[in-house]
């Protein structure tokens, strides 16, 4: 019986020893922004404009029943592309805005911008990751 416990004894020491040098796998993951080709591939109807580096979508439901008040003028849209791509959706470009559209901050919000065209103007939401 004292024999038996001595096996049992050896074999969980061994365990300890050979599982306790073993260290777990880690990984490192990291977050970026959605570009303009990753909206257009979930949605190929997406009306999107790039403004300092960051993708702003319209026609987001609960963005279009907030009431925005236009703050600061910071640009305008200085390019129109029919194909969406990363080499082509620099800053300043949409797919959908006309060249020449105005955009401003809000006072409320710092993830929405509002575009101006036409008379009309349209709230569009930050696609950022997080």
């Amino acid at each position: 019986m004292l024999k038996m416990y001595k096996v049992i004894l050896t074999v969980v020491i061994c365990s300890f020893c050979l599982f306790g040098c073993v260290k777990p796998e880690t990984k490192n993951v990291t977050t970026k922004n959605p570009d303009a080709e990753e909206i257009i591939r979930l949605d190929r109807h997406a009306d999107i404009f790039k403004w300092k580096d960051i993708i702003y979508q319209t026609n987001i439901d609960w963005v279009n029943k907030l009431k925005l008040t236009k703050d600061k003028s910071v640009g305008e849209i200085t390019a129109l592309v029919s194909k969406v791509s990363k080499e082509s959706f620099k800053n300043g470009t949409a797919n959908n805005l006309p060249i020449g559209a105005k955009i401003y901050t809000t006072k409320e919000r710092e993830d929405i911008l509002i575009v101006e065209f036409n008379g009309k103007a349209s709230y569009y939401l930050a696609v950022v990751e997080g």
